[in-house]
């Protein structure tokens, strides 16, 4: 993309973007989850190094599906048929996901500790 406009590569990666959210229900999964994050952080009235922590670990996840779907496009289009090595990089950007959700689901357990579990005793009267 060398060459174009910075307001022109801001419009292939919501291209991108749009394209992806077509193609792949887990994205829309983790952003409905990330609607889920934000209004917990709201109102637990979490701290902004949880906010941060949380928008990162949202946007880590995030970024890894995209980049998953764009290698599964990619080795589709280049290879439409079923090949050991295909098959090979896909589960190995399919793995990436896994690895960056099940560090999300870590964060996620932290976080209901640190913050939701005294919220919620607050909340209570406890």
């Amino acid at each position: 993309m060398k060459g174009h406009r910075f307001a022109e590569r801001l419009g292939f990666a919501w291209a991108g973007l749009r394209a992806a959210w077509r193609m792949e229900k887990s994205l829309r999964i983790h952003a409905l989850a990330c609607v889920g994050v934000l209004i917990v952080l709201c109102l637990t009235k979490a701290p902004a190094l949880w906010w941060a922590v949380m928008a990162l670990t949202v946007a880590l996840v995030i970024a890894f599906e995209l980049l998953n779907t764009a290698i599964e496009a990619l080795a589709d289009h280049l290879h439409p048929q079923r090949h050991p090595a295909i098959k090979l990089t896909k589960d190995v950007a399919a793995g990436a996901v896994l690895i960056a959700s099940v560090a999300a689901l870590g964060v996620g357990l932290a976080f209901v500790v640190d913050q939701l579990l005294p919220w919620l005793g607050r909340l209570m009267g406890r």
